[in-house]
């Protein structure tokens, strides 16, 4: 084991500790932080969808930052929610950002069972560590920028996380700002990542390789970007392979993730 790969590890010890201490909320069911238990009792939507095996979840790409990844107990969830989830039924969850209106919404349907707001409206930070069905969901505040003296708004954005069949999935929402030790710490290893690539709204593509890098998913699914990835597939040709598919859905499982790391583009804008 390496010096860097030490200091790695003890950095990710520390920031646990930290956060736990910070939030009496901190998981401890999480699989992406080694301490994984049971999930909660079988659920099930009446939604006529080709089944999941135990094992598998569904991930369709909607638009812009919006995500439905669907369970093997049917439970459907929507990222970045702004009142558009694509086919099917309300999502049981939808989780929400703020730093444009392409990423919230103020009435969100009342069908919804849990509309989860990755700030906090009241100031301080958002909290959310919830089992719904077979998903346990938590998030880790970011900051974001903004007009204000000091250009920035503190925990203005979460990072939502979803574990589900054996797989933490990271949504890294609106994200400005290159991850801190601490929050590296908190979101703990991910399989999957979807990660803004639109450059100049969100972060660089500078910052979106740095944090990639410090992730290490096995597959990063890119979002929030316009036309075309302007590039940004070339970046990673060297470390990534890429994969452009033609279904803006893909089933994955743990046994389907990739040995090399992939970046799997779904169609969409």
């Amino acid at each position: 084991m390496t010096r860097h790969h030490c200091i790695r590890i003890i950095m990710t010890v520390i920031a646990v500790l930290v956060f736990t201490t910070q939030s009496s909320a901190t998981p401890v069911t999480s699989k992406c932080l080694a301490v994984a238990e049971n999930l909660s009792p079988f659920m099930r939507v009446n939604y006529k969808v080709a089944e999941l095996a135990n094992n598998e979840v569904r991930i369709t790409f909607v638009s812009h930052s919006t995500f439905l990844i669907e369970s093997p107990q049917g439970i459907r969830i929507a990222t970045d929610y702004a009142g558009y989830h694509g086919k099917g039924p309300v999502p049981d969850v939808v989780t929400m950002n703020h730093a444009h209106d392409s990423h919230y919404t103020d009435t969100p349907d009342p069908a919804i069972k849990h509309a989860l707001k990755g700030w906090n409206p009241k100031g301080g930070w958002a909290e959310h560590n919830l089992t719904v069905g077979d998903f346990y969901i938590r998030n880790v505040p970011t900051n974001i920028r903004t007009w204000s003296e000091d250009g920035t708004e503190k925990f203005g954005n979460s990072v939502f996380i979803f574990e589900v069949s054996g797989l933490c999935i990271g949504h890294l929402g609106h994200l400005h700002h290159e991850l801190t030790s601490q929050q590296l710490g908190q979101i703990g290893q991910l399989d999957v990542v979807m990660v803004a690539i639109d450059g100049v709204f969100t972060l660089d593509f500078d910052g979106v390789v740095n944090v990639l890098g410090e992730l290490r998913p096995r597959i990063v699914i890119p979002m929030h970007f316009f036309g075309d990835l302007d590039g940004f597939e070339a970046r990673l040709r060297d470390t990534y392979d890429i994969e452009i598919s033609k279904s803006k859905t893909v089933v994955l499982s743990p046994a389907t993730m990739p040995r090399k790391r992939k970046l799997l583009v779904l169609p969409g804008y």
